[in-house]
């Protein structure tokens, strides 16, 4: 998981893109962050912020990149960004379909000056398809892919809006996972360079399995009508006496056994995937009316460490400060900047950060990336000049 002297370009801002590309810089890749002069990446200015004023989603996913400001739509800039690309692995995009195009920066182009790059074109429905023109964002791609419909309380309730920009954060994920797989294979000499096409939209869609694979079986799946989003009693959410929610996953016997006899309601352990709604019903309400008898801390004071598949609803504040999730390494804070949530992945020899960190002031490192590829002093003063980086 050590990706040292791979190059990436990447294009992107605001979340998706740099999410991905974060995940390419925590395994030690040189991301150069390539924003556009007096503009920069919006998601530097957005609110809420850090104390030091930048933009709380702009640090969370750009730790440790480079960052240089370079005109695209300028000639003398998009012939840098050609010379940059010689000597880079990876150029990531997220512009609207057609754009890369335009400036003249699409894989066509690129790989002119590099025909071993691989591309990566992030955007939310993909580069081809009907919608591939629509704008968007993260709830209109969970929209399309079903997500949203399947995100209620009850099935003729409102759908809701998930908790987490989950186009996004899939989007920037496959983007990764499709750029390391892409590098693997040019390092196989399966392939010189490649194209890779991500769609946000068809990202969420692929976390759908269980719930596409009932649809292409003839199925109409609906919230609370399947075994995972509540029509069982023993998966679901429960109020607690303090009006906190615990959760409980105990699909399989043994473990639904092993909770009935905690909650000293041996009775229910023969309805455990009772076919009959009102028995099921019944069984929902004997577990809420436990439940409620005592708090969410009580109740992980009692069954926390018993096997019975139950967790507290943790809000996001306390699951960043949760002693597991502390003990895990994923949240990042050394009391030396902003704290964030790091590489979801820990591996033997363990994973180590480069010596570069922290966030890149906007074209921070313009002159030392422009002079890695022989721009000389005087070109990169006169290109200054003229606003062009």
């Amino acid at each position: 998981m050590d990706l040292t002297g791979v190059r990436v370009l990447d294009l992107t801002r605001l979340l998706p893109g740099p999410y991905a590309t974060q995940l390419l810089a925590d395994m030690n890749a040189d991301v150069v962050k390539v924003e556009e002069p007096s503009v920069g990446d919006y998601a530097r200015s957005m609110a809420p912020k850090t104390p030091d004023g930048v933009g709380t989603i702009f640090a969370a996913v750009n730790e440790g990149k480079r960052s240089i400001t370079l005109d695209l739509e300028d000639d003398d800039g998009r012939e840098l960004f050609h010379e940059l690309v010689a000597e880079a692995d990876v150029v990531i995009e997220q512009f609207r379909p057609g754009v890369a195009e335009k400036l003249g920066i699409d894989y066509e182009s690129v790989r002119e000056h590099n025909p071993e790059i691989v591309y990566c074109s992030l955007s939310g429905y993909g580069q081809a398809g009907p919608y591939r023109d629509r704008v968007g964002h993260d709830l209109n791609y969970a929209s399309v892919a079903g997500l949203v419909d399947m995100t209620r309380e009850r099935t003729d309730g409102k759908p809701a809006i998930p908790g987490y920009p989950i186009g996004d954060m899939a989007g920037g994920l496959f983007a990764a996972f499709s750029v390391v797989s892409a590098l693997l294979s040019r390092s196989l000499g399966n392939r010189a360079g490649s194209f890779v096409d991500v769609s946000m939209t068809d990202a969420i869609l692929s976390f759908a399995q269980p719930v596409a694979s009932a649809a292409f079986a003839g199925g109409d799946p609906r919230p609370r009508g399947t075994e995972l989003t509540g029509k069982l009693p023993c998966y679901d959410l429960y109020r607690t006496a303090d009006d906190r929610y615990v959760s409980i996953a105990a699909l399989e016997p043994k473990f639904w056994r092993t909770l009935c006899e905690a909650l000293d309601h041996p009775e229910l352990i023969e309805n455990h995937h009772a076919e009959d709604e009102a028995v099921r019903e019944a069984v929902r309400e004997t577990l809420a009316t436990t439940f409620r008898s005592k708090t969410q801390a009580k109740w992980e004071e009692e069954l926390g460490e018993q096997d019975v598949m139950f967790a507290p609803v943790r809000t996001p504040k306390e699951a960043i400060g949760d002693p597991h999730i502390r003990s895990r390494g994923i949240v990042e804070d050394d009391g030396s900047g902003v704290p964030r949530v790091g590489f979801p992945a820990k591996s033997t020899p363990e994973r180590r950060r480069g010596p570069d960190s922290g966030l890149p002031g906007m074209g921070e490192h313009t002159r030392e990336v422009l002079e890695s590829v022989g721009v000389d002093e005087a070109t990169i003063e006169a290109l200054r000049e003229r606003d062009v980086i």
